[in-house]
């Protein structure tokens, strides 16, 4: 028995080692102490600095930060300390490997774990892990810095293993693994990776609800269902607080319907249908970089280098920096997204082997997989097939809360590999007759191989290599011969890989051949492929994530260095106030953030009328003040413009950066912290409220929508010259004043009105504010001399949080319970 307990083992440790040893070749830098820099992990420094600073001084985190958009919940950037407690199991899962290497490791064990539970052999289940966790797209996230993205897709498949588990042969086992990597899922807290978990799940529970129908087991069909909907409810139990949060700020971020009636048609119950659609829909002709890496010539920031005809081109015209140009210009890349890191490369090798198995392979897992990757591709296309878009926009819950339709191409990532895998067991396994094997791999040659070879030799027959971007070289004069050269170089980047996926496409499909008429054994076999298939997608992830994206830890963990402007600023005591700084990308940087309190930042669910104000006047306030400055203007154009910015006026923005090194504009006009006004006017609606903030003077008079009518109580302003408040304390949860005047009056706070966690108090008393000037707080402050605390608590969180406890901790019981039970049942048999 113990023999037979250390044989059983054997496979499985050596796809551990086997994996550390893989991921550590990878990311070799590790092993001398570097790490890796990604921008948007920089960006998460910046927009998170708040927040860490916070901790470090007081110990205790905050659930909100002014850093960004004049605020917003710190819960929405970095997670405050989480009661659930398969955060443990989350850790040391990826056996506390360092990150990047931790990604890949999950991806790689998850993936292993799949397949075992689809009772693939161990050692082939290694190949099929690493068909899996080498995908291209995997390693772009890495490099990109999108570390929750990276985790959920992780923790994908096990969930739908689970799933099937429960299904097919065992439904408390599989719930339990349903539950595990659902909540560890859930807990790093990437909801549109989880949807696509949901749709894959969904579109599996369609097929064998069919199938039982054909058997008649429709009672069958839903026994395991209660052990699922346990599972799920542990998984969200142990993960409430997170998702509660989430779905209550959902309603005032940009992910929900916005109030103003205008562009109704572009209008969704979430984001934008222009805003989901426009940037990220993948190309149709792009989806052949499935298995071409470079078809539309790979990412913006790929290079032509030296040796192209374009460097050549403007050689002989004699235009300089040509080294420059061919190096920093986004030439290569002639594809529709507006901007892509790189493509979705799933592999020659493995499409190649998934058309096999689709010609291979019999049953309902099949169409399951060969479904979702035909409905994943077609949706990827985004604004490209608007019909289908626009469909599941309107009509599937949660969908249109998602940008970025590109990124639904985890689900072929997902579900190739692994129809890919299930080809390769029926034929290790002997299930397929000569003929069949002929006919499949026959196919399969024709279809991927063919079209490689096509465009290989051929690709001007049916493209034109021409980039929505042209236009905007033609604008600014490049002569055609230059753009000729462009496009001839895009046609040779394309050859290129087209003849390097024909080539992996001929290899496979000779080991295929060899190995079907017992020229080679399986273990052969297995190295054979398993090599085919790292060799291929190895080389092409070293073109966006290598040992260039390391860096020492010190630049690593040092995003940003101060400017002479920032130093100024950061002389200024005054305990609230924000900044422009129009050397940056205001609103896709959180550089300010990370020194000072930003007008705008960087994240993908700012507050919904936060937004509208940027488009509205903000935006039209900084191009203002940009064209002014650019004209080196005296001091009093500058204050003329300045005082007409009203909106950036109430949101206290004090200091405008136009050079790093020099001092910061001064912006008198900023209204400070808090202050009272003379009169106010009531609006009916959100359209009213946001035309009428550009015809306002917002140091004298407040807008209020009509719904808040009631806290004014038919109020009058009556007029107290003597009238004072003050910001005595500022932290990042509490605000605390001082009020004094003769009369009540009515406050304005430039502060983001957030009503589900702010409270306030007077004098200690609980006391009502209200929205004005459509995203600020304001309240009436009674006469006399008084403080007014506002304090950050969110019911959602603290309340969630009793409940995240008990239900992680019972299913971490459930998991040590249900494994000594399987342990017994194994020794048992």
């Amino acid at each position: 028995m113990k023999y037979s307990f250390v044989k059983l083992l054997i496979p499985h440790l050596s796809a551990i080692i086997i994996f550390l040893v893989i991921t550590f070749a990878y990311f070799t830098p590790l092993l001398e102490g570097k790490e890796i820099k990604p921008p948007d992990t920089v960006k998460f420094l910046g927009m998170s600095k708040e927040i860490i600073d916070y901790k470090e001084k007081t110990g205790d985190g905050t659930l909100w930060t002014n850093s960004m958009f004049g605020g917003m919940p710190a819960y929405q950037i970095s997670t405050p300390p989480s009661p659930n407690m398969l955060k443990y199991l989350h850790k040391y899962i990826t056996l506390l490997v360092k990150r990047p290497a931790n990604f890949l490791f999950l991806y790689l064990i998850g993936f292993y774990i799949t397949l075992l539970i689809f009772r693939i052999n161990p050692w082939l289940s290694i190949v099929g892990a690493i068909a899996f966790g080498f995908s291209s797209y995997f390693f772009i996230i890495i490099g990109a810095g999108h570390p929750s993205k990276a985790f959920a897709i992780g923790y994908m498949s096990p969930v739908i293993a689970g799933v099937y588990l429960a299904f097919s042969r065992k439904p408390l086992l599989g719930a339990l693994i349903v539950s595990i990597f659902l909540s560890l899922q859930l807990y790093v807290n990437h909801l549109q990776i989880t949807y696509y978990t949901l749709l894959i799940i969904f579109a599996f529970g369609i097929f064998q609800f069919v199938d039982a129908i054909q058997k008649k087991q429709v009672v069958q069909f839903f026994r395991p269902f209660l052990f699922l909907f346990i599972a799920v409810i542990l998984a969200i139990g142990s993960n409430i607080t997170a998702i509660w949060t989430t779905y209550e700020y959902g309603k005032y971020s940009t992910r929900s319907k916005s109030e103003l009636t205008s562009d109704k048609e572009n209008k969704t119950s979430g984001l934008d249908k222009d805003y989901i659609l426009n940037d990220y829909s993948y190309g149709i002709a792009e989806t052949f970089n499935l298995f071409i890496p470079n078809f539309v010539g790979g990412s913006n920031s790929n290079p032509l280098g030296t040796k192209s005809e374009t460097y050549n081109t403007l050689k002989r015209l004699n235009i300089r920096d040509a080294r420059q140009i061919v190096k920093q210009y986004p030439l290569a890349y002639w594809g529709p997204q507006r901007y892509t890191a790189g493509p979705v490369y799933i592999g020659a090798v493995v499409v190649f082997l998934f058309f096999f198995g689709v010609f291979l392979v019999k049953g309902k897992l099949k169409w399951w997989l060969v479904t979702i990757v035909i409905v994943s591709i077609l949706l990827a296309w985004g604004k490209h097939l608007m019909f289908l878009s626009e469909f599941f926009i309107d009509y599937f819950p949660g969908y249109n809360k998602f940008r970025t339709v590109s990124m639904i191409l985890v689900i072929a990532e997902f579900a190739m590999p692994l129809l890919a895998i299930l080809a390769i067991k029926q034929l290790v396994e002997n299930e397929i007759s000569k003929n069949e094997f002929k006919k499949a791999l026959k196919y399969s040659l024709i279809i991927v191989g063919g079209l490689a070879l096509i465009f290989s030799i051929m690709p001007g027959l049916f493209l034109n290599f021409k980039s929505p971007g042209d236009q905007n070289l033609i604008d600014s004069g490049w002569p055609n011969e230059l753009l000729n050269s462009i496009r001839a170089d895009r046609k040779h980047i394309l050859q290129a890989d087209a003849f390097r996926s024909f080539l992996f496409i001929i290899f496979t499909a000779a080991i295929l051949f060899v190995f079907r008429f017992k020229k080679i054994s399986v273990k052969i076999f297995y190295i054979g492929l398993g090599l085919l298939i790292l060799l291929d997608l190895w080389t092409v992830n070293r073109r966006y994530l290598n040992n260039d994206n390391f860096v020492t830890k010190r630049e690593a963990r040092e995003p940003y260095t101060a400017t002479k402007a920032d130093l100024e600023i950061l002389k200024d005591k005054e305990l609230d106030f924000r900044v422009l700084d129009l050397t940056e990308s205001t609103f896709n940087s959180s550089r300010t953030s990370y020194f000072h309190k930003s007008i705008g930042g960087y994240h993908g669910a700012k507050m919904k009328r936060y937004q509208e104000i940027i488009e509205f006047y903000i935006g039209g306030s900084i191009q203002n003040i940009f064209n002014t400055l650019w004209n080196n203007p005296d001091p009093e154009t500058i204050n003329k413009t300045l005082s007409n910015q009203h909106v950036l006026n109430m949101l206290n923005t004090k200091y405008i950066i136009n050079n790093g090194n020099a001092p910061p504009l001064n912006n008198s006009y900023a209204l400070g912290s808090c202050w009272f006004v003379k009169n106010y006017r009531i609006v009916e609606n959100a359209d009213e409220e946001i035309l009428a903030l550009g015809k306002f003077n917002p140091s004298e008079e407040a807008i209020i929508d009509q719904r808040f009518k009631e806290y004014l109580y038919d109020y009058s302003i009556q007029e107290d010259s003597t009238a004072i408040i003050q910001l005595l304390e500022y932290q990042p949860n509490k605000l605390l004043y001082h009020s004094s005047c003769n009369t009540d009056q009515l406050a304005i706070f430039s502060e983001i009105y957030y009503d589900k966690g702010w409270n306030v108090w007077i004098d200690g008393k609980s006391a009502n504010y209200f929205r004005v000037n459509y995203v600020l707080r304001g309240m009436i402050v009674p006469q006399g001399s008084h403080e007014i605390e506002f304090k950050f608590e969110p019911k959602s969180y603290f309340i969630s949080s009793k409940i995240a406890l008990p239900s992680s901790s019972l299913l971490l019981l459930l998991i040590i319970g249900i494994f000594i039970l399987e342990i017994k049942r194994w020794i048992a048999s």
